[in-house]
């Protein structure tokens, strides 16, 4: 059996598009780099003229890992998909860059894994732009009608909304299904059945290929059924040790790092990091990633959980609901410059998540399933707000409640209220 095909049969605008247009006007070779499935190659071929496929292409591949200058041979912009296949032809675009005295536009390189570091001697600063893509954000799988824009709402505009008619039931199906490309339009039953063979080819080929190190693929299983269960948590790699040995016995803690970070490298989980600003109290600052997979349909699949089980269990459904959320959130901030990060401290204050722009201003967002919660989550943030120290990183640009459904309104008290059926760039 090859390896899970969820590439996409037909193209829908990305917000990469506008992303991957304004890089090649700035680099003479952007890196497009991403898990499998997300779209990278179509993206990169709609602004490329000429293109060599090194997944599909086994000549072309054989060739140039004998001579990988071969490779650069076309119209440019040159695709060269799946470039982490021949490694050296890393070395090779960036003397070709600086050969051509830095033009921009020269070449996209797409890649699904992070080769290891002594493959790559050159980190092609200020040749080299990068661009992360992950799976659809609502707004571009057409489940959300984007009309609440994240740039207006960090500009501090008032915003106001009707209910798009998202249901609990879609929005648990939207869970399971994800955003790939490929999977648009399958039912649910079939759209995890694809997804936890991609998970299966993941744990069998894709990180054997990674870096020629043998992992235990049971054990890689195992590994991210644990992740699954703790996604939305700051589990400790050793809490997770213990959990993937079970009755067994933990296994070593140092082994769920390494094996973290290699399905890191390969863009399937992607943690949350912690926001470390200045505070008006003595509370101490948490600084544990919380743990997520690029897209909570993993989790969905590697639990088995479909969205009769999530119906069932309110408490998974919310941990993957805010890590759908934050999937999006990266997808629309991300030309911004702007990250986004997790909030916690030693006075059990949080937030879900932190909006950071890249001068330092920042926006708070706590995530709630249903509209019960919206009350105590504005209190929550309002107190955040006052926590921080605001002559030193500035006044809120937003304060936002996130929900699964409902309507898009201000609160007089000045937090947004936000369906994500309603949420885009």
């Amino acid at each position: 059996m090859g390896v899970q095909d969820l590439s996409p049969r037909s193209y829908r605008a990305r917000v990469a598009d506008g992303e991957l247009r304004q890089r090649l006007q700035a680099f003479g070779a952007v890196v497009v780099e991403g898990a499998r499935g997300t779209g990278k190659t179509e993206t990169a071929r709609r602004a490329s003229a000429s293109e060599v496929r090194l997944d599909v292409e086994d000549a072309a591949r054989a060739a140039g890992l004998l001579e990988p200058g071969i490779l650069l041979t076309g119209d440019r912009p040159r695709l060269i998909d799946e470039w982490q296949l021949v490694p050296s032809v890393w070395n090779r675009v960036r003397r070709a860059v600086d050969d051509q005295g830095g033009e921009p536009g020269q070449f996209i390189l797409t890649g699904s894994a992070v080769p290891a570091d002594d493959n790559v001697r050159h980190s092609g600063a200020l040749r080299f732009g990068r661009l992360r893509m992950r799976p659809m954000a609502m707004s571009e799988s057409g489940d959300s009608n984007g009309t609440i824009s994240v740039r207006a709402l960090l500009d501090g505009e008032r915003i106001s909304g009707s209910d798009p008619g998202l249901t609990i039931h879609d929005i648990a199906a939207r869970v399971c299904r994800g955003g790939w490309p490929g999977l648009l339009g399958r039912n649910v039953r079939d759209a995890g059945d694809a997804l936890r063979t991609y998970l299966a080819d993941i744990a069998r080929v894709d990180l054997g290929r990674l870096d020629g190190v043998r992992r235990e693929p049971e054990n890689i299983a195992r590994l991210i059924r644990s992740l699954a269960r703790h996604t939305g948590t700051s589990a400790s790699a050793r809490s997770i040790a213990a959990d993937v040995g079970g009755s067994e016995g933990p296994i070593d803690h140092h082994t769920v790092l390494e094996y973290t970070q290699a399905l890191s490298r390969v863009f399937v989980v992607e943690d949350q990091p912690a926001w470390a600003p200045s505070l008006r109290s003595r509370a101490r600052l948490r600084v544990a990633p919380v743990r997520h997979f690029v897209d909570p349909s993993l989790a969905a699949a590697a639990l088995g959980a479909g969205p009769d089980r999530l119906l069932q269990d309110v408490e998974l459904f919310g941990f993957l609901f805010e890590s759908l959320v934050l999937h999006d959130l990266r997808v629309y901030v991300q030309p911004l410059g702007a990250q986004v990060l997790h909030y916690r401290d030693s006075g059990d204050l949080e937030a879900d998540m932190i909006i950071e722009r890249p001068d330092g201003r920042w926006a708070a967002i706590e995530v709630k399933l249903g509209p019960g919660a919206i009350d105590a989550a504005a209190v929550s943030l309002r107190r955040l707000a006052d926590r921080i120290d605001q002559e030193r990183h500035g006044a809120p640009l937003a304060l936002v409640v996130m929900t699964g459904w409902g309507y898009a309104y201000q609160r007089p008290d000045g937090v947004a209220v936000v369906p994500i059926g309603l949420l885009g760039p």
